[in-house]
């Protein structure tokens, strides 16, 4: 066996799904070429997928996500190739990307890992395609930006390699873990993964481990391949950082000892507590940037209106007592504010209507209020409908500022949609062009797989946002020479494999299953979270204040107790979908259902959910709850 292709998955089919399609129309394709994959448990039906469309694959189903190096080395210990590659699910090899790798090893007997020239799903160059070694120094560069203001610098760069051309060929000190290729010989000096690493860094320490044991790594950019980078992980999020920056300082513990060591803990903990201070005041800026200059310019407008009545209705400006401004202005912006926000003022993308629906309920609930106190707690009804006006306008200014600038989810105007071409054949053609036309996604034009000469001229003509490549019509060497010679700026590169309703691209997955996500009354909305959430509290709420009355009907008297706390704290709903947990099911709504119905009430649940679904399901459930 010449090559032993492993590959790890975890809930990402589709790129998998294509991955393997251009894995076995490489060149060593057929009995030269054996291939694992490992799945980590994913939810995502990846390995029904592995088992109906690529048989050949030898599949490796674990029952939990034992991580990135313990998974290869289940396959590592089963291969027989002469060559042994590790290849991330989220990548696209050209043709003949594996030949010009072992044709290149084979030339050079001291070669023991070789990495090769990755780009993006947008054609950009990866700079993680080559690295050097992670010292205290070059880490330190790196988190203090310095490798940034100083890309090809020897000494700033040095964590990329940046003095180096990513067009040459050279020995490098870490390989990139989406591919990473080692011959037999220096796996069996190395050995297996260190299982101590469950993500990232694993492809450092065994790069490393390679030179220890006499071998040298290489970088090789006549081979390329395309990586979807970051799709199977949130690189924004607090389990990133801390799962990354642990790998480090295992690597650390490692290899350095002493005043090193010492240093590099030291520059990983503080990396560590500011990308978490950061990460966390950024989440809190985006949260609440919003709500608090709506706050402030409703109070402002709500002092002025109070100020200006008193002085020219009162004829004095002290008419009003402090309180009046300290207390009750705050409660009438907090309750329209909230009134807003159950309404769905504050979801993206913002639509105007659903902040004047909430602020005229806030008015309404505030004048209702307002009608039951006594004639000494009145303040001025004219007052709380001028404010409450004013409040509804100052929202509207601050969303029409946000649109000017181009703020992300707050675009009130439409936007004239980009045109996506397709280059492929009139038949792939127009299955895309379906698939987006029933998903509402761009209009799209037909581009001949003869014209892709003239592609940056089209791009140009139709001011095209998106370009789709045909898998079937296109191979991936051609596909990747395409998106790496056109550097249009903002353009989106995607393909559409030769089988399956769905396409792939640097910003997600389009699907026939995305339709669900753009149904405003889907279960998975903001408002009908909310909605939800806002149900399940109440209820159970209800449901401990009755439970004296209650509990003796309940077939199990300890799990209603259960039940009602888990609902409350938010670990479980009363009614789940989608293999979500739930007290109870959208099947429970009826008795003895069957397993075709119980999939149609669950889909039609999800599509079109309705506060009052969850209370038929709740009382007609009441006895088992």
């Amino acid at each position: 066996m010449t090559l032993s292709v492993v590959i790890v998955n975890y809930n990402v089919k589709y790129f998998l799904e294509q991955c393997l399609e251009s894995v076995f129309a490489s060149e060593t394709g057929g009995t030269e070429l054996e291939v694992f994959v490992v799945d980590n448990n994913s939810v995502d039906n990846s390995v029904q997928m592995v088992q109906n469309r690529f048989p050949q694959v030898q599949l490796i189903a674990n029952t939990d996500n034992v991580g990135f190096a313990k998974a290869n080395n289940q396959a590592l210990r089963q291969c027989s190739g002469d060559y042994l590659l590790l290849l991330n699910p989220d990548t696209l090899v050209e043709r003949d990307t594996f030949a010009r790798c072992i044709d290149f090893m084979q030339q050079h007997p001291t070669c023991g890992g070789l990495g090769v020239k990755m780009i993006d799903g947008k054609g950009n160059y990866l700079r993680e395609s080559k690295r050097g070694f992670p010292s205290p120094e070059t880490s330190f560069y790196k988190l203090t930006g310095l490798t940034r203001i100083f890309p090809h610098s020897k000494r700033f760069a040095a964590y990329y390699m940046g003095h180096l051309s990513e067009d040459e060929t050279n020995e490098i000190e870490i390989l990139p873990g989406a591919f990473m290729m080692f011959s037999r010989s220096a796996f069996n000096a190395v050995g297996l993964l260190d299982e101590s690493y469950f993500m990232y860094g694993e492809d450092i320490d065994y790069s490393w481990r390679i030179k220890l044991a006499g071998y040298k790594n290489y970088y090789l950019p006549s081979a390329r391949i395309i990586h979807y980078k970051g799709e199977s992980t949130k690189k924004g999020s607090m389990n990133y950082v801390y799962t990354f920056y642990n790998a480090m300082a295992i690597f650390a513990r490692h290899y350095f000892s002493g005043s090193n060591a010492r240093i590099f803990n030291m520059l990983l903990q503080t990396a560590i507590w500011l990308r978490a201070g950061l990460s966390f005041l950024q989440r809190i800026a985006r949260q609440v940037a919003v709500p608090l200059a709506d706050f402030a310019l409703s109070y402002a407008g709500f002092v002025v209106i109070k100020n200006l009545w008193a002085t020219y209705w009162a004829a004095n400006i002290n008419y009003y007592p402090p309180q009046y401004t300290t207390i009750v202005i705050p409660l009438y912006i907090l309750t329209l504010m909230a009134a807003s926000w159950l309404s769905g003022g504050y979801d993206k993308p913002i639509k105007l209507s659903r902040t004047i629906r909430g602020m005229a309920i806030g008015l309404a609930l505030l004048l209702a209020f307002y009608s039951l106190l006594d004639e000494t707690q009145r303040y001025s009804r004219m007052l709380l409908i001028l404010g409450s006006i004013w409040t509804l306008a100052s929202h509207v200014i601050i969303r029409m500022v946000l649109s000017a600038i181009g703020a992300d989810g707050y675009t009130l105007t439409a936007r004239k949609r980009k045109m996506c071409l397709v280059v492929g054949n009139p038949s792939e053609c127009k299955r895309v062009a379906d698939m987006y036309a029933s998903l509402n996604l761009a209009p799209t034009t037909d581009v001949n797989p003869n014209e892709t000469s003239r592609l940056s001229e089209l791009i140009r003509y139709y001011n095209a946002g998106e370009v789709i490549f045909c898998a079937k019509d296109l191979p991936p060497q051609q596909i990747i020479t395409l998106m790496a010679s056109l550097k249009t700026t903002g353009l989106e590169y995607k393909i559409a494999p030769s089988e399956g309703d769905y396409i792939i691209g640097s910003n997600g997955i389009a699907s026939d299953e995305d339709i669900l996500s753009v149904e405003l009354d889907t279960v998975a909305s903001p408002t009908n979270r909310r909605k939800k959430r806002l149900f399940d509290i109440t209820t159970s709420f209800a449901l401990l204040l009755l439970s004296p009355i209650l509990i003796w009907s309940q077939e199990d008297k300890g799990r209603y107790l259960r039940h009602c706390i888990s609902v409350l704290f938010g670990t479980l709903s009363w009614v789940g979908y989608s293999g979500r947990d739930g007290v109870f099911m959208p099947a429970n709504i009826v008795r003895g259902a069957s397993t075709q119905l119980a999939e149609h009430l669950n889909y039609k649940y999800m599509r079109k959910y309705r506060v009052s679904t969850d209370w038929k399901i709740l009382t007609r459930n009441i006895g088992r709850l």
